[in-house]
């Protein structure tokens, strides 16, 4: 897939690297980027769910079943047949697996996003909304406030630590909001007690 590709182009940057070709270290360094290597990951499991994800046979299996029980019924007798019957005219067949599958296979599982609006400006910022479950470690991050705008940024991601694993936090991050609390006109230590 993808992170084959990948690992191939990083394998021929790295030898233009070595002949220090104008922009290859920046190119390569933003290919090798734990970010991009977790995008990919994300991409190709949606790939893969996208070709692969089940799709139920009928939308209709108690329908399905009691048909089958009416052509049973003018089916020569067997014990077979009897069992059958008996099977897919019990009540917690019927009601309530077929019911949940007719259920489930009729319903839309697909995320809606909802449309972006047409007045976005083109210099406007991205946001992501990050969640890390933090246990007894800690975050692995250290914070400050901005010198110029006064926003809480990250301002070291710690190697090795919770964020740092995780992938989603990095140096110069602005935080907006920290477990549903809006962090603007906060000190960093006010930030750090919520955190």
């Amino acid at each position: 897939g993808i992170s084959h590709v990948l690992t191939l182009v990083l394998q021929e940057l790295s030898l233009l690297c070595k002949r220090d070709v104008n922009g290859v270290g920046m190119l390569y360094d933003l290919l090798r980027s734990r970010w991009l290597q977790a995008l990919l990951k994300i991409y190709e499991c949606l790939q893969d769910y996208l070709e692969k994800r089940p799709v139920p046979v009928t939308l209709q299996a108690r329908a399905l079943t009691h048909e089958v029980v009416e052509l049973l019924r003018e089916a020569p007798q067997s014990g077979e047949s009897k069992e059958l019957r008996r099977l897919l005219r019990a009540p917690h067949l019927k009601a309530a697996l077929l019911s949940a599958h007719d259920t489930v296979a009729q319903k839309d599982f697909e995320p809606t996003l909802p449309p972006l609006p047409d007045n976005i400006p083109e210099n406007e910022e991205a946001m992501r909304i990050v969640g890390l479950v933090k246990n007894n470690q800690p975050l692995g991050a250290t914070i400050k406030r901005h010198e110029i705008t006064g926003d809480i940024t990250v301002a070291r991601v710690i190697h090795g630590g919770l964020a740092d694993r995780s992938g989603l936090l990095y140096a110069g991050d602005k935080l907006v909001e920290v477990n549903g609390v809006p962090v603007e006109g906060l000190e960093p230590e006010q930030v750090i007690n919520i955190l």
